[in-house]
């Protein structure tokens, strides 16, 4: 049984987000893992990381997920699409240039396109596959919960220095998602998922390249923080060892 199995479904008690799709950028080589970490398995009766993801975002309440391939991509599309849920799958001819190209690839198809039947995407949850201890509960406090404003653009701030608490209490309207820039930290420390309003991505498409996806972007920008440090770590894994010493 995987570790999602059994376990409370968050969207049962969050419910679905509506027009917030999930994307999930797995379309690296995985040189250091040994081949690429999307079909990559913690154990042999686990499902892969790709499909691991997937299953995550939408039991966190996206209400769909596009999945960008690379390397290996036949291989992962067929995995992919054989999950049976609201999910399609985006190439990224360039993906060896790094995530910024999978970024590029995937706001830039969800751009074009619409889903649910609801019209077009307001926002994306953005994650990489290779965050091993990432959990439902992560994913619905992101979609739920603005934590703090990073108003110094810091890639590493100080919440109780540089932030400003924010309250809602009730769900954003189709214009407020589209302007939000929302981020997970790991005791203070930005990291994955990402939360990017519609109203960012042609500027994130513009500055995302190399390796560092829309960390410039975030950089510069104002966004919210959510603390989730108490329900995961955070960190991303490039080797087998790092992969089978996750918790």
């Amino acid at each position: 049984m995987s570790d999602l199995e059994g376990a409370p479904h968050p969207a049962a008690v969050h419910g679905r987000a509506a027009h917030v799709r999930g994307l999930v950028l797995a379309a690296g080589a995985g040189r250091r893992m040994g081949g690429p970490k999307a079909l990559v398995r913690r154990h042999p009766d686990e499902p892969t990381l790709v499909e691991r993801a997937v299953s995550l975002l939408h039991a966190g309440g996206c209400s769909g997920i596009t999945v960008v391939v690379g390397a290996a991509a036949e291989e992962v599309t067929a995995i992919v699409t054989a999950l049976g849920r609201d999910v399609d799958v985006v190439p990224c001819p360039d993906w060896d240039e790094g995530m910024g190209a999978s970024l590029r690839a995937g706001l830039t198809a969800l751009t074009r396109s619409t889903h649910e039947g609801e019209g077009c995407v307001d926002a994306v949850l953005v994650t990489l596959v290779d965050l091993p201890d990432l959990t439902p509960e992560v994913v619905a406090r992101v979609l739920d919960a603005p934590g703090h404003v990073d108003n110094d653009h810091s890639p590493h701030p100080d919440p109780d220095e540089h932030a400003v608490e924010l309250h809602k209490t009730s769900a954003p309207t189709n214009h407020e998602l589209r302007a939000t820039l929302r981020r997970a930290a790991y005791d203070g420390v930005p990291g994955h998922p990402a939360l990017i309003g519609r109203d960012h991505w042609e500027q994130v498409i513009a500055s995302a390249t190399g390796d560092h996806g829309a960390r410039h972007y975030f950089r510069t920008t104002p966004h919210e923080l959510v603390e989730c440090g108490d329900l995961a770590t955070g960190r991303d894994v490039d080797t087998r060892e790092e992969l089978d010493t996750s918790r």
